[in-house]
């Protein structure tokens, strides 16, 4: 068996970093989903008060990056949120559709 140096798709670096994204987005999604009451949802959410301490860390940076506001953005940050809560199930499923094929 000879060396190679070509390395897989699946191995690249790149690749690496999607699947490791796509984990902490799935691991977001499900504590989102474990920690809030959609009654809730409509008196707005306090994410760090229902958010766990242990789950906090991998939650915050998903929704943070995904909710960032872009040059010219006039939405609130509970709007951006919001719509970060949307992009991260497409997210999800998307990976999850992704995987099935």
């Amino acid at each position: 068996m000879g060396s190679s140096n070509v390395r897989s798709l699946d191995r690249e670096p790149a690749a690496l970093a999607m699947r490791i994204g796509v984990v902490a987005a799935e691991a977001a999604l499900a504590t989102f989903a474990r920690n809030l009451d959609v009654d809730d949802l409509e008196d707005g959410v306090d994410f760090q008060g229902v958010i766990g301490p242990a789950e906090w860390p991998v939650f915050s940076l998903v929704i943070d990056t995904l909710a960032e506001a872009g040059p010219g953005d006039r939405r609130s940050l509970d709007e951006r949120r919001a719509d970060a809560l949307n992009d991260l199930a497409r997210i999800c499923m998307a990976a999850k559709n992704r995987g099935a094929a």
